[in-house]
């Protein structure tokens, strides 16, 4: 007899799937179920990128002591929250296999044990950030002009690090089951929010104080609290698959985090290596000074433009694997990534060619300085002709998450980052002297190197296989 779950999962499920998962081969087929799928992650990746470059733009405005202070607490804080992509991706995929599967029950306990953990993780990542935040921009090498503004900003960022927490795990359950929307309306929310609090609260409007990078920090906090406040609502309150309930038992189970964990941990490693070696990298450019690095705070700011299709179309990816899989259908998952990645090439090669023609028009939005906008022009044209690479590692290495296959995209990582970017990025800056040029040339041989490993491993079809 089935259970009151089993017909919810059933009749929740059924519209869902029929609009999500493609049902044959035909590829005309499973690429309208791909954009449709992918169109709100787009959306939402943009709207990010864009309130990212319009905080930048604002903070700007302060000078480069300012830009580099905000970028050199950026690097630490995505260090030290990596490790929390053990649960957003092990979570992701879970929910979407078990959603696929028709298995709500443990489609929720894995929703519930999650978020016990994010909230924990949140508030021991928030403290140790408020505390230890003047060692952490020594370590990182900042100029005495930067360390003040940046222990400053950091301080005020660890105060909303807990919402951003609970936020990146409630998104990973929604998209899990296919909602791409409801974190696109949140973000949608937060993100406005979090521009019209940088204008007021940077440059003194509306009878506010001006405060400067501390201005840009309070407005990131409150609308952290927004983002996480909607999702909460809605997965407590809304009508999606995977609906929680505070009146269900939220006792910690070993053998479901365990399970999270498995998928994860690696995911968390990759991240962990990949941000250690941006510190690194990081670090290495820091030596040029305070314009060079300026310059490279706002060419990477322009180039999460190009992030943009590939990390809304591995998020795709990730659902669609994991949920075709769940329902035992490999062929289409396979030929549902591969259109992805076709689709996601398309779009990834519009950007590509804005960055490379009209990159130097994109600079003079954030500054004056005619060596920031020479030397950040030849950075972006370096990073445009690798877009193809670029695109490819991020969509496939989705496609490999959702099918729990994680140790892979961990291989390319620790191989591209450290083998290729750090180490290449010593050779050209500080041993041939190439300064920034140089740097920018790690991050392309980097960036190909992972996409030939990630390729390779998808198309050996071993991902089809795993067991979680």
């Amino acid at each position: 007899m089935k259970t009151r779950e089993t017909l919810e999962i059933e009749k929740m499920s059924e519209e869902s799937r029929q609009q999500i998962l493609p049902e044959s081969l035909d590829k005309k087929h499973i690429r309208s179920k791909v954009i449709s799928l992918s169109l709100p992650a787009l959306l939402n990746m943009f709207l990010i990128s864009f309130v990212g470059i319009a905080d930048m733009i604002m903070v700007g405005r302060l000078g480069p002591s300012a830009i580099s202070a905000v970028g050199m607490v950026n690097q630490p804080n995505f260090l030290i929250i990596s490790v929390f992509m053990a649960f957003t991706v092990g979570t992701t995929a879970l929910v979407a296999r078990f959603v696929g599967a028709r298995d709500v029950k443990n489609a929720k306990n894995v929703a519930k044990q999650s978020l016990v953990v994010s909230i924990f993780f949140g508030i021991g990542i928030s403290l140790f950030l408020y505390v230890f935040a003047p060692q952490i921009e020594k370590g990182m090498g900042a100029e005495p002009d930067v360390l003040v503004l940046g222990i400053t900003y950091m301080r005020i960022i660890a105060m909303g690090m807990t919402f951003n927490i609970i936020a990146m795990i409630i998104g990973a359950i929604l998209r899990g089951s296919g909602d791409m929307k409801t974190p696109l309306i949140a973000d949608t929310v937060a993100n406005l929010t979090n521009i019209v609090g940088n204008y007021i609260l940077i440059f003194g409007k509306l009878g506010a104080p001006a405060l400067g990078v501390a201005g840009a920090a309070i407005a990131t906090s409150i609308a952290r609290f927004i983002s996480m406040s909607i999702l909460l609502y809605v997965l407590y309150n809304g009508k999606t698959i995977v609906r929680l309930s505070l009146k269900e038992s939220y006792r910690l189970n070993g053998s479901i985090i365990k399970r999270i964990l498995n998928i994860g941990i690696p995911s968390a490693v990759e991240q962990f290596v990949l941000r250690s070696g941006q510190l690194a990298f990081v670090r290495i450019i820091a030596e040029l000074g305070t314009v060079p690095f300026a310059t490279h705070q706002i060419a990477m700011n322009i180039q999460s433009l190009s992030f943009m299709p590939g990390q809304a179309f591995s998020m795709a990816a990730t659902t669609l694997v994991g949920q075709l899989l769940g329902a035992k259908k490999s062929d289409i998952a396979e030929e549902s990534a591969r259109q992805t990645r076709l689709i996601g090439m398309m779009v990834a090669g519009v950007t590509a060619f804005i960055i490379f023609f009209f990159g130097r028009y994109l600079i003079m939005l954030y500054t004056d300085n005619i060596s920031i906008i020479e030397q950040g022009r030849t950075c972006l044209r370096i990073i445009a002709a690798i877009q193809p690479a670029q695109s490819t590692q991020f969509i496939l290495a989705g496609a490999l998450r959702g099918a729990g296959d994680t140790r892979f995209p961990l291989y390319s990582t620790m191989l591209g980052m450290w083998g290729m970017r750090v180490a290449l990025s010593y050779l050209f800056v500080l041993v041939f002297k190439w300064g920034l040029t140089g740097a920018w040339l790690a991050i392309a041989f980097d960036q190909v190197v992972r996409a030939i490993v990630i390729y390779n491993r998808f198309n050996s079809g071993k991902w089809k296989f795993m067991k979680v």
